[in-house]
C-alpha cells in the first residue's frame, strides 16, 4: 500500500515477511497471488454459510443471507485499500475477474446440491452470476463512493434489486 504494486519487489515483501526471497516462492508463485489470496476463500466462506440457510427459503434469497453473513466480517477499510491496489494493475484486475468466475462455479455448485432438482439448473446458474454480479457492483460502488457506507448496504441494495424489493 505504501510504495504501489508496481514499485513494490518481491524482495520488498519478503523483507517485510522475515523471510528469503527463495523461500517467498514456497507460499506464492508471484506477488499478485498475494492480493488474491486474500479472495481465494471467499467462495468457500459464502457456501457454508449458504449450508446453514434453510432449504425452504428461495435460493437468491438464501446467497443474499449468506453474502452479507460473509462479507459484514470483512473490515471496510482493508477492503477498499486492497480493491485500490488491485485497480492499478491490470493483470491483476484480470486474475481477479477469473476468481470471481471460480467463485461463481464453486456457488453454483453448493446451489445444485441444496437444490438438485434436475429443473432448477439453469435457475440456479442465474443465481449464482448475479450474486457474484452483486458483489461486483457493490465493490464499485464502495471504491466509487470511497466507502462512505457500508459494504453490507450497497451488498443489501443490490440484492433487493434483484428482489425487487427496492
Amino acid at each position: 500500500l505504501e510504495k504501489g504494486y508496481d514499485a513494490t519487489t518481491l524482495d520488498d515483501i519478503a523483507a517485510e515477511a522475515g523471510i528469503s526471497r527463495r523461500n517467498f516462492f514456497h507460499y506464492f508463485k508471484s506477488k499478485d497471488e498475494i492480493l488474491l489470496s486474500l479472495l481465494s476463500g471467499m467462495g468457500d466462506m459464502i457456501v457454508d454459510a449458504l449450508r446453514d440457510r434453510p432449504s425452504d427459503q428461495r435460493p437468491l434469497e438464501a446467497v443474499r443471507d449468506a453474502v452479507l453473513k460473509v462479507c459484514a466480517m470483512i473490515p471496510a477499510d482493508e477492503m477498499i485499500a486492497i480493491d485500490e491496489l488491485m485497480r492499478t494493475n491490470p493483470v491483476v484486475q484480470a486474475r481477479k475477474q477469473a476468481s470471481m468466475i471460480e467463485h461463481e462455479a464453486t456457488l453454483y455448485a453448493a446451489l445444485r446440491e441444496k437444490w438438485p432438482a434436475p429443473d432448477q439448473a439453469v435457475r440456479l446458474r442465474m443465481v449464482a452470476m448475479m450474486a457474484l454480479g452483486a458483489i461486483r457492483l457493490a465493490t464499485d460502488a464502495l471504491h466509487r463512493e470511497g466507502g462512505k457506507r457500508p459494504f453490507t448496504d450497497l451488498l443489501a441494495e443490490n440484492f433487493a434489486a434483484l428482489l425487487d424489493e427496492i
